[in-house]
């Protein structure tokens, strides 16, 4: 996880966030913290996140994946409003619902590398911040790829 602003607007731009949007939602992310999802035993990645005390932000707002495949997502809304989580999966995005000072757990799957963006859409937490993003890295696989000339890679 970055431990300053500099090291942590540094991963945003080592990701590529910060060219999406002309840059906007690169930098509203990286005033969040950023963290990896831990593989466990049984292949899945694991990971958690926070919606923290009157801050109207998720903690992290940046989760990274080494590679694509599925993710057990725990998230704990320690806020004393409702927020809700709408997180993208394949096939469907997932509505989660978090009541005050609780917890729930999601089963993503993400088949592929790219950027993901996920918020709570009620009330107007998405326009006060409440917007995150889970990067998968990766590269495209061979059989997947368009039949186009080579493209340029930043």
């Amino acid at each position: 996880m970055a431990t300053t602003a500099g090291e942590l607007s540094a991963l945003v731009s080592e990701l590529g966030l910060d060219k999406q949007n002309q840059a906007t939602l690169g930098r509203i992310l990286a005033h969040g913290n950023l963290t990896y999802a831990e593989e466990g035993a049984d292949g899945r990645l694991h990971a958690q996140i926070r919606i923290p005390v009157d801050e109207l932000v998720w903690d992290p707002s940046i989760l990274v994946m080494p590679h694509s495949g599925d993710l057990e997502l725990e998230i704990f809304n320690d806020d004393q409003n409702t927020h809700c989580a709408l997180l993208p999966s394949n096939g469907d995005r997932q509505f989660v619902w978090l009541p005050v000072q609780s917890r729930a757990t999601a089963s993503l799957n993400l088949d592929g590398p790219g950027y993901y963006w996920f918020s709570s859409p009620i009330g107007n937490d998405e326009g006060r911040g409440m917007v995150g993003a889970i990067v998968v890295l990766g590269d495209v696989p061979e059989q997947a790829r368009l039949d186009r000339p080579a493209q340029p890679r930043p």
